[in-house]
This record gives C-alpha cells, structure tokens and sequence, in this order.
C-alpha cells in the first residue's frame, strides 16, 4: 500500500500536465438527455449499508451499485454506448425514434475498440442497437470467455498484443489503415475521443449527487486509465464543491495516475500482470490525469492480495463484486484512517463498477 498526497490539489499544475489539451468534462446534462430516449436506460443502486459503516467505524457508506447497468454488467455501459448514441442521434434528429430507422442509423459504419474487458461489451452493444460493426481488439491475458460474450454481442473479436497498451496500438493502426471509428476509453496526444465516453459516465454520478441528502466526507474511486475516477471527481467537485476528500485506487502493479503525478508529467508505469484486470492500465489518459490533478486529494496504491481479501466483506451484503469492481471499497477498508482524514461521523461514496467477474 502506498498513499500519494497530491501536491497540485489547490496549487498550480505542472507544466507538463498544465499543457495537457482537455480535462474531463463535468455537467450530465447532455448525456441524460440522450438517455432519456432510451427505453433500455434506469438508474441503478445507491445503496446505504448501514451494518458496513458500522464495521468500518465510519458514519455512512454509500454504494453506487453498477453491477447490472443497463443489462451489461457494468458502469461502462454508459460510455462506448453513449458516444455511438450521440453519433446516431445527430444523424436520427430530434424526432421520435422509429425503431427501423434507430436499427439503421449508423450502417455502414465500424467501430474499432481495444478492452481490458467491459469497454468492449459498450462498444459491442451500442454498435449492435444502431447497426453499426464493431471490432474488438484483445490482449492475450482476456480470459478466451470474455471474447465469446463480445462474439455474442455481434462483434468481430482480434487477439492480439501481450498486454492491454499493445492491443490499443493494434487498434488505432487498424483504424488508420481502414478508415473506421477508433473508440477508446483513454485519450492522447492527438485522440480525444476518450473525453466522450468519460462524459457517459457523469449519468452514475449526476445519480449519487442526486440521490444524497447531504454532501459526502469522501470518495474512493478505483481508476485504470482515470476515465471513471475522473468523471465523478469532475462532477463532485461541481456539486459539492472542496467539501470531499476524493481518494483514487489504483493497482501497486499498473500505478500510471499516481507516477504521474510522482513525477510530474504523464509516465508509463511499470509492473506484473494485475488480477484487477480492468485497472491493469500501465499508461494514464492525459485528460484524465490532469482532470485528477486538479480535483484528487491522493492517490493510494493497493496489492492484488490486498483487495482480495478486503472485498471478502461484500458479498454477506450482497454485493459481491470483483478485485477491479471493488477497489473503490478495498481503499476505503484498507487506508490509514487518519491520512484519510476518517472518523465516526464520515459519510463515503464508492462505487461498485462491476459484478463478481474473473479478472
């Protein structure tokens, strides 16, 4: 375990981070308009789990329950899925959809994607709702049963590249050779397309703002590349103001946001095969990371072996979830509590971004 204060949280950037284009955006608006035509979309979960505060001395813990979104199994659901709905509703119009017309907007249209595992499902579905292709690219350490459910989804699947930051390589050359839609959950230099999908995810925290009386004391926030950690930090900060302290987890084996901000500057981290296999990101979005520069308080680092077992205490709540899915929680249980700034009367925030999927 490794906590980072961040030192750019109420100062000035870095040069380096400073000069990245973009940030994260922060108001739901456009994206639960969108929604809002969608007869598939509810909100899900936010659960108080009083019994849960309890064994962890806080005075409320609040889980945003993501586990079912929109039938797909995770928040991600609202990303890839959002930017394609977005893109057929420019072409569809205001008007009622007529489902022949929804089912036809984007033919002729292909979508290509790499996926350390839910992205890709977004991409398979929302490329299915408005009959466009999507193809996904895999690293080799995808369990083979995550590229049968993409298949299921209408999906062309390629396996290809060691790790996840080889299979985006593929993908964006594949998308520059074809002429196709490259949708990824990550931005660089030259590619914001990540900034849309990150903009999806502002529907799950526009919910929790939504459905709490009072302002949290506190957010835990798993990350990968940053998009989820960076969208709900965007908008708690919106919201709520410098009221919570907001804490993002990621993996001791793919720690991309905290080096970065170690450093001072965008860096590839370096480290094993993660089991939080969809945080396994060694390299950060830029738009991510300075969005968390600005909005984050520290940025704690976990073991695989660590979370495993923190998470053991979900599932006599019902709310098993996997290492990548409860990270958020992991953080919360396993933080030193006065680094934190944690006490009896602490109201947290976590969001449970998957079900309790092999990593």
């Amino acid at each position: 375990m490794r906590l980072l204060p961040n030192p750019y949280r109420g100062a000035a950037l870095p040069e380096a981070i400073a000069a990245i284009c973009g940030q994260a955006l922060s108001d739901p608006a456009p994206v639960t308009a969108l929604l809002d035509r969608c007869p598939a979309h509810a909100p899900t979960p936010l659960l108080e789990v009083p019994a849960l505060a309890a064994t962890l001395g806080i005075g409320a813990i609040h889980i945003k329950d993501e586990r079912d979104r929109m039938g797909l199994g995770s928040f991600k659901a609202l990303g890839a899925a959002h930017v394609i709905a977005r893109d057929a509703a420019l072409l569809l119009g205001p008007s009622p959809d007529a489902p022949e017309r929804t089912a036809a907007a984007l033919r002729g249209r292909t979508y290509v994607a790499a996926s350390a595992g839910n992205h890709g499902l977004s991409v398979a579905a929302g490329a299915r709702v408005f009959g466009a292709r999507a193809v996904i690219y895999l690293a080799k350490t995808v369990p083979a049963a995550f590229a049968d459910r993409l298949k299921g989804y209408g999906a062309e699947v390629v396996v290809e590249g060691a790790e996840y930051e080889a299979s985006m390589a593929a993908a964006a050359a594949r998308a520059e050779a074809e002429g196709w839609t490259l949708l990824s959950d990550s931005t660089w230099p030259g590619y914001d397309g990540g900034q849309a999908v990150m903009q999806g995810y502002l529907a799950m925290a526009a919910e929790v703002a939504a459905g709490l009386e009072t302002p949290p004391t506190h957010l835990f926030l798993q990350a990968g590349v940053g998009g989820l950690a960076a969208a709900c930090a965007a908008h708690a900060r919106r919201v709520w103001g410098d009221a919570p302290r907001i804490i993002v987890v990621e993996p001791t084996a793919a720690p991309a946001l905290q080096e970065s901000i170690r450093a001072g500057a965008p860096v590839v981290a370096h480290g094993p095969v993660s089991r939080m296999g969809r945080l396994d990101c060694k390299e950060p979005s830029l738009m991510a990371l300075k969005t968390l520069a600005r909005n984050a308080d520290a940025f704690l680092t976990l073991d695989d072996a660590e979370v495993e077992t923190a998470i053991e205490a979900l599932p006599p709540h019902g709310l098993a979830t996997s290492p990548s899915g409860g990270a958020g929680f992991a953080g919360l249980a396993l933080i030193d509590r006065k680094a934190a700034g944690l006490s009896a009367t602490s109201r947290v925030v976590i969001y449970l971004s998957e079900g309790a999927v092999d990593a």
